[in-house]
């Protein structure tokens, strides 16, 4: 039964993943990004707080560690991954941002090579990291290969590009501090610092906006943080920690297909080759440069498929 449940997690994180791409589309009909990217981790600070109080025997952080930690996360993933992800959906579709978002897992890997001691990334990585990044360009503006212009949804892609090395970066970061502080507390205090940082950047650059808020951007803006922040956190950190890193972190090459289907059914998004294309590429280097943990994980895999299917008999 807990294959089904942790399948079941997987399936539901995916889809609230997948769906907060379509949800930051409706929602910067009427809020200008960096302020809607703040907005978003008031509502999930105050829910995860509220879950790590409830949930965590010592949720306070005490170490340099938790500090460390805390910081990296709110200044990374938090702020500068959500300012970036938020304004660079303005420039390109919910679909296209996603599959660019999945260079996360090639990304962190590299930055790991790079800051982390012990971490080391083969001829095979190189290459999968590399086309990962061509993956990214195809999904771009394919025309760019060839020395095209650069079309807005190549700067959209370029912006989202961004928060995926922040995210990454981030992430690398938080894994040195080594905080002594459960990952669901750090990951809270982390959303309310962050959501801090992103309103002092949205009143810097966009000042003090008076949106008229329709009841779509109401419910994106509930769903963002009450169901992609605060309860899919949750349930990541509980499937990474029964399942491991590996297993969990393939979330990210189920949520572009995802956000791409719904993007069509909800929004009228088109799905062009180049955008199916670029998506293999990234998965492609994603499996080049995690090869050995892949092949050490296909048992798994293939128990975990048996298990889908068995669940549509």
């Amino acid at each position: 039964m807990s294959r089904y449940r942790d399948i079941g997690l997987f399936l539901l994180l995916s889809t609230l993943w997948g769906g907060s791409f379509v949800a930051i589309e409706v929602g910067l009909r009427d809020l200008p990004p960096v302020l809607f990217a703040a907005l978003r981790f008031d509502v999930a600070a105050v829910v995860l707080l509220g879950y790590a109080a409830l949930r965590v025997d010592d949720p306070i952080p005490r170490s340099r560690g938790d500090f460390t930690a805390i910081a990296a996360s709110a200044l990374f993933i938090v702020a500068a991954n959500n300012a970036l992800l938020f304004v660079g959906q303005t420039q390109t579709t919910g679909s296209i941002a996603s599959i660019v978002y999945s260079l996360n897992p090639i990304l962190t890997t590299a930055f790991a090579a790079l800051l982390v001691g012990g971490v080391s990334l083969d001829a095979r990585g190189y290459v999968g990291v590399l086309l990962g990044l061509v993956g990214v360009v195809i999904v771009a503006d394919p025309s760019l290969l060839s020395g095209g212009g650069l079309s807005s949804d190549a700067l959209g892609v370029a912006i989202v590009f961004g928060a995926a090395v922040a995210v990454s970066l981030g992430s690398v970061l938080v894994r040195r501090a080594d905080a002594q502080t459960p990952s669901v507390a750090v990951t809270a205090w982390s959303m309310g610092l962050g959501a801090v940082v992103i309103h002092a950047s949205s009143l810097a650059v966009e000042g003090v906006p008076s949106p008229s808020l329709s009841a779509d951007t109401v419910a994106a803006l509930v769903f963002l943080g009450l169901f992609a922040s605060a309860l899919a956190y949750s349930i990541y950190f509980d499937l990474l920690e029964r399942q491991g890193p590996f297993q969990a972190n393939l979330v990210a090459y189920i949520v572009p297909v995802v956000a791409t289907l719904l993007g069509w059914a909800l929004l009228s998004e088109r799905i062009t080759p180049a955008t199916v294309g670029g998506f293999l590429l990234v998965f492609v280097g994603f499996a080049l440069v995690k090869y050995k943990t892949l092949i050490d994980e296909l048992p798994k895999m293939r128990a975990g498929v048996r298990a889908v299917v068995g669940l549509f008999r």
